[in-house]
């Protein structure tokens, strides 16, 4: 088994991704495995949550974005989604001091609205409290779903030229972008899966046009900062192009 310490040889920090999105799958099938009712799969998925925040602050990672409850989710089991807006409340007030103590800024992408209101309450809380923090933002992604998102900004850029307030002209990519839960931010550099799965589940669509996608076959509870760091190392050895041909000297023309 790797090990999980600080001792692992560390990626490049000088090109590591602005910005990291991780769809964390497995907690069900990990702990079907073991027998175990799926809500323990997802109590044992917050410890990886800690320990890939605390590699990304140590590290110099700027901003994390994790998908923890899709817009799909709702349709999950009733005590299922219980039990996880549970897990979510207890995540938020319990790492409250960290996020303080280790300068991380805690924001929401989503249809926060729809939350149970005693956990959008110690959301805003935490939100509150950290938002001058600068060394990591993270992102938590809840009731998010990427089409829900575009659909949005598609239907507020809509209102403004009914009101007069923007042209057909002005819809540029750029103006998209400052409509969606992400304005302000860059786009993710790198995407990770967990649990073998090959798609993107409706996560961040619009912004991962050019985002380096990671499939890991490791189930989300076991993924590991050692893990993490080969992720980054392999990162670093990509050729990321944009679409364009790198062209050498000897056959420029």
């Amino acid at each position: 088994m790797k090990s999980d310490s600080k001792q692992n040889v560390t990626p490049d920090l000088k090109v590591l991704p602005a910005h990291v999105g991780i769809i964390m799958d497995g907690n069900g099938r990990w702990a079907k495995k073991r027998f175990m009712n799926r809500v323990k799969g997802h109590e044992r998925g917050s410890q990886a949550v800690r320990s890939i925040v605390t590699s990304c602050m140590e590290l110099g990672i700027g901003i994390l974005t994790l998908y923890a409850f899709s817009t799909e989710n709702w349709a999950r089991p009733k005590s299922e989604v219980k039990a996880l807006m549970m897990l979510l409340k207890k995540f938020i007030v319990s790492e409250r001091e960290e996020f303080l103590k280790n300068n991380i800024r805690v924001h929401v992408i989503g249809q926060k609205h729809k939350l149970p209101l005693d956990v959008q309450q110690e959301i805003d809380t935490t939100m509150e409290l950290t938002k001058h923090n600068d060394k990591l933002l993270l992102n938590l992604a809840l009731s998010y779903g990427s089409r829900e998102e575009i659909t949005t900004a598609v239907r507020e850029i809509a209102k403004k030229i009914n009101s007069n307030n923007l042209e057909l002209s002005d819809i540029t990519q750029d103006l998209i972008s400052n409509h969606l839960y992400t304005k302000t931010m860059p786009d993710p550099d790198l995407i990770i899966r967990t649990s073998g799965e090959y798609r993107l589940s409706n996560f961040l669509l619009w912004q991962a046009a050019y985002s380096e996608i990671y499939i890991s076959d490791t189930l989300w509870p076991d993924f590991s900062r050692a893990e993490f760091v080969e992720i980054l190392k392999n990162f670093q050895n990509r050729d990321r192009r944009f679409g364009k041909v790198s062209c050498s000297t000897s056959n420029a023309g």
